[in-house]
């Protein structure tokens, strides 16, 4: 079984990067939802931002997987999987940024990561602005391994822009007139 995926895996490069892209991404999307709605932490506004490469990525693989279905053409899938590597590259870089944040190498957006004011000088309004609670981009909510989830996400990030970068170097190879085909 392992032998005929890998077979398969290295005789259709772009469908095996647009598959891993699509199946890794929806697997990143499931656990960020699953850490937000089921354990309750909820996403700061750097972490929310991360997600977009995956908002995009995730369709984009889809539509690969669909355009190699239905008739191949390099360029077009070339393109696509460069697109899915830079997206990926800018939330590596993004997750980088957000776990110095949280290690406090640097400082963060001043939205998430600043100074809290005390607005205790009563009245209604302010007691609810008391009473809300700001989700930091300083703080890590959740670290395994030493890692907080933007450190994965920089982990998970760079493999899926390297899969893209080889998908796309892969279907740049494949001549025009050899047609790759999802089996």
């Amino acid at each position: 079984m392992l032998a005929r995926t890998l077979d398969l895996a290295r005789a259709q490069p772009a469908t095996t990067a647009a598959i891993v892209i699509a199946v890794v991404g929806l697997l990143t999307m499931a656990g960020f939802f699953y850490f937000q709605y089921v354990l309750g932490y909820p996403p700061c506004p750097l972490c929310l931002e991360q997600r977009y490469a995956f908002y995009m990525s995730v369709p984009l693989a889809a539509m690969i997987l669909l355009r190699l279905s239905i008739g191949f053409s390099r360029k077009v899938i070339t393109l696509a999987l460069l697109a899915i590597a830079v997206a990926m590259l800018w939330n590596a870089g993004l997750g980088a940024y957000h776990s110095g944040v949280e290690w406090h190498w640097w400082q963060g957006p001043t939205d998430c990561s600043g100074a809290i004011p005390n607005f205790s000088a009563g009245g209604s309004l302010l007691d609810q602005m008391n009473k809300t609670r700001v989700v930091r981009c300083d703080e890590a909510a959740w670290r395994f391994l030493g890692l907080s989830l933007a450190g994965y996400n920089v982990l998970i990030s760079l493999a899926l822009a390297a899969v893209a970068l080889c998908g796309a170097a892969a279907a740049w190879k494949t001549r025009s007139g050899e047609e790759e085909s999802v089996a």
